[in-house]
């Protein structure tokens, strides 16, 4: 029996947009003979939908769409579909008032519900916000096409679950997270196969650690196992795709396009109760390109999805610009995307020379707006105010929101979306201004550490990115001159921050291994920048709670994801009360 898996695309609350794309593939998986189709959790509404399932209209939306579905869809093709069901015992017993689901549709009907059992509410998930889990196991029979030697005795038994179902193994983690375990239940009960419908987001290094549950359950367990992941960008989050099975005997026998929508065939052989090796998409060769195709994707996809088809970007002739420039001309065009200029008295002649060069390496379209005069005009209005007093962050700083009402001002005049271009080490320290460059639609690249970036850079460089010069897209000077701001004589960025190779390692121990001080001290690192590094991070929360989205890439982003308080006096440095309120001067 062959099954194929649909790794589709979904527009969240694009219900009729899903169907089609469900439609289209299932057209595909009949004509190469097909008797199941697998699609994503949620995947007639996209996830995740979030505070839309708090609109009844939307719910009730999926509901009369999933009939139609069934009618619609070839009747010969058993289809699992990813959808929203309500509790009808949440009034009168309490509850949540809807389950997170998967329809069974075959003949024309809605044949069977399953509910997701276990609802994660850690990272940037917050189902039980919505959700009721499900108590029971969930599976179904399936007969094979073959009419004549089909009969129920040789009907498959197939396990269902969804998303999080897989991932409470404590043998694969050492614990359990929930009380139920459903893929043990499963097994249990006999079934011949396990399917998994999920919408995973993406970060680096994951598809690793999926693929090593998978495994170790499957070979546990004796036990083929095929999951089906969402691709495509939706907000701050990506989802790679990926979708992969495994044998009883934990071998990959299949692997969908990464980055990319798909439809992957895999068959299961009744005789040996296994799958048969089909495709098996390649990985990507190296983190960078890994990180690269995320960042094109959601950049391609939060444009399209948000309605805009042209982007707006301030180039400065520093490493991140370039590299926010490169990945929104992969992911949209050259000839989609345009960059400003905006030299002030403080600007160096290379800042705007390797501005123009990497411009003419990637073929956009750039415009040239002096900010000398604004400058002046601001001096002149705030002179009597601000008489008596030195420059300082201040001044600095109106230069900076200068160019980000201009940069709106573009992005308005025309429609174009503003992608804003500061790194995660920035971020994290709150090294960037409210209301200027902090200015945009998107983050393109806000959940990339800067020692990143200039991998990123340079791996591009490498590989040989096309572009209309036919030559490296980021000019050799952007990654070999000291970064800087720019925003008086000299300055450079290590005058305020330690070294990045420094500050990016303090950043990863406090913010992805939640190390105190102690540790990242006992690591090597010196306790006056340790402490100086904690204190800058909590102290520019309320910087980063007004900041546009930013593509996910790791697995502790500034975003959905990281939920501290701004009003807040807890910060242990050095393993002193540190008094600490996050409020600063920009």
């Amino acid at each position: 029996m062959k099954i194929a898996i649909a790794q589709i695309n979904p527009t969240i609350g694009n219900i009729s947009g899903n169907v089609q794309q469900i439609l289209q593939l299932a057209k595909q998986a009949v004509e190469q003979n097909a008797r199941l189709l697998l699609t994503p959790e949620l995947s007639l509404c996209g996830y995740p939908p979030r505070d839309l399932l708090l609109n009844p209209g939307f719910v009730e939306e999926i509901s009369a769409t999933l009939q139609q579905l069934a009618q619609d869809l070839p009747p010969q093709l058993a289809v699992l579909v990813g959808t929203v069901e309500p509790n009808p015992k949440a009034q009168q017993a309490g509850g949540k008032p809807l389950f997170n689901s998967i329809a069974l549709l075959e003949a024309g009907k809605v044949q069977q519900i399953f509910h997701k059992r276990l609802l994660p509410t850690y990272d940037v998930f917050d189902e039980y916000r919505y959700f009721e889990p499900g108590l029971q196991s969930n599976s179904f029979t399936l007969t094979p096409l073959d009419s004549e030697t089909s009969t129920q005795d040789s009907a498959l038994k197939i396990g269902v679950t969804i998303c999080e179902d897989l991932w409470n193994d404590e043998e694969f983690w050492g614990k359990r997270s929930y009380q139920a375990d459903p893929i043990a239940d499963l097994a249990q009960q006999g079934v011949d196969f396990i399917v998994n419908l999920s919408a995973s987001p993406y970060s680096l290094g994951k598809q690793k650690l999926r693929e090593a549950m998978l495994r170790h359950g499957a070979k546990r367990y004796q036990q083929p196992m095929i999951y089906t992941n969402q691709v495509g960008g939706n907000d701050d989050l990506v989802f790679d795709g990926r979708s992969v099975a495994f044998n009883r005997d934990g071998e990959i026998v299949c692997r969908a396009a990464a980055f990319e929508t798909d439809l992957a065939i895999v068959e299961f052989d009744e005789r040996s109760l296994d799958l048969f090796p089909s495709k098996i998409a390649p990985v990507p060769r190296s983190e960078d390109e890994e990180i690269w195709s995320a960042l094109v994707l959601g950049v391609r996809d939060y444009t399209r999805k948000c309605g805009f088809s042209q982007v707006v970007i301030g180039l400065s002739g520093g490493i991140d610009s370039s590299l926010v420039a490169a990945i929104a001309t992969a992911a949209l065009g050259a000839e989609n995307v345009f960059g400003i200029l905006m030299p002030s008295p403080y600007s160096s002649e290379h800042s705007i020379t390797d501005a123009e060069e990497l411009a003419a390496n990637l073929g956009i379209t750039i415009h040239t707006l002096p900010i000398g005069e604004l400058m002046q005009g601001y001096d002149k209005t705030l002179e009597p105010l601000f008489a008596g007093t030195e420059f300082g962050i201040a001044e600095e700083n109106i230069q900076s929101r200068i160019r980000g009402n201009l940069l709106m001002a573009v992005a308005n005049k025309f429609g174009y979306l503003l992608l804003s271009t500061g790194n995660k080490s920035e971020m994290a320290v709150g090294y960037c201004t409210l209301y200027g460059d902090m200015n945009g639609g998107l983050a393109v690249i806000a959940d990339v550490p800067k020692t990143r970036v200039y991998s990123l850079c340079q791996w591009l460089n490498q590989k040989g990115m096309a572009t209309s010069a036919s030559r490296s897209p980021i000019p050799k000077n952007i990654l070999t001159k000291p970064p800087s701001a720019e925003l008086k004589p000299g300055q450079l960025d290590q005058d305020s921050l330690p070294s990045y190779e420094v500050l990016d390692d303090i950043l990863s121990r406090m913010i992805h291994h939640h190390q105190s001080s102690a540790e990242i001290v006992k690591a090597g690192h010196n306790p006056v920048i340790v402490d100086q590094v904690m204190r800058l991070v909590a102290r520019a929360e309320f910087k980063r709670r007004q900041a546009p989205p930013g593509i996910k890439i790791t697995d502790r982003a500034f975003g959905t994801g990281w939920r501290m308080p701004i009003a807040s006096r807890w910060l242990k440095s050095n393993s002193q009360q540190a008094d600490c309120a996050t409020n600063g001067q920009d």
